[in-house]
């Protein structure tokens, strides 16, 4: 999984013609954060992430068994 999520990030953000300083700055997180998700790390805080992929235009979609019943119960959720 990290390593298919280190290839999705880097492929976007040379796509977009991003430095990793670039891509940092615009998501308002360090350099570090961007090289380390492009080399696999294993761990990073959900909001960084989301910042990064936000940024990249790339959206995060949950899959659940239960998703059609979660959806109905809460019509209202963005997932």
């Amino acid at each position: 999984m990290e390593t298919q999520l280190a290839n999705i990030i880097l492929f976007h953000r040379k796509r977009s013609g991003l430095t990793q300083l670039e891509l940092a700055e615009m998501s308002g997180v360090g350099k570090n954060m961007v090289y380390e998700l492009e080399n696999g790390k294993q761990s990073v805080q959900l909001d960084n992430l989301l910042r990064i992929l936000r940024v990249l235009n790339i959206e995060l979609t949950f899959k659940s068994p239960l998703r059609e019943s979660f959806l109905k119960e809460y019509p209202d959720a963005d997932c």
